[in-house]
């Protein structure tokens, strides 16, 4: 198994704090309200904390899938969060998993920086397809902006 990660970086007008409890503490109860989409969040193994694996059920196409995400660590006193991609729709058939580590920081005007490691864990050594790489990250910045834009209507 081959490692490729790739780095990102955005900012946000939503402040650290209440952005880190809406992706972190409240996602499973503000990312069905936000995102017409996403139908349920379940905890199918585990407590809540590392470990845990929810099964994020949503609306693709006209068609029911589902994404399943492992909780890998949650450090809330320097707002960092760790999960991997490690079932579902989302995992290519070439990736064991995909573990993405996001950390919060201060940002200009009260808002946020928000800096992304994206693990890309291959099967063998091949590495990941240009085009689903495009595809996931459009779609991870999609639902970003749409959980923040929920923040800043509801604020």
């Amino acid at each position: 198994m081959a490692v490729f990660t790739f780095e990102d970086q955005t900012t946000s007008p939503v402040a650290p704090a209440t952005l880190y409890k809406a992706l972190v503490k409240d996602a499973d109860d503000i990312v069905p309200k936000a995102v017409d989409s996403f139908k349920s969040v379940e905890i199918v193994e585990g407590n809540g904390g590392p470990g845990t694996i929810k099964k994020i059920s949503f609306v693709e196409d006209g068609e029911t899938k589902f994404v399943l995400h492992k909780i890998e660590g949650i450090d809330e006193a320097n707002l960092g969060y760790s999960y991997s991609i490690v079932g579902g729709v989302a995992l290519p058939d070439t990736a064991e998993k995909i573990t993405l580590d996001t950390k919060l920081s201060d940002g200009p005007n009260g808002g946020s920086v928000v800096k992304l490691s994206i693990k890309y864990h291959s099967k063998g050594d091949a590495p990941p397809n240009e085009e689903e790489l495009k595809t996931g990250k459009a779609k991870s910045d999609a639902l970003f902006k749409v959980i923040e834009a929920y923040l800043v209507a509801n604020a």
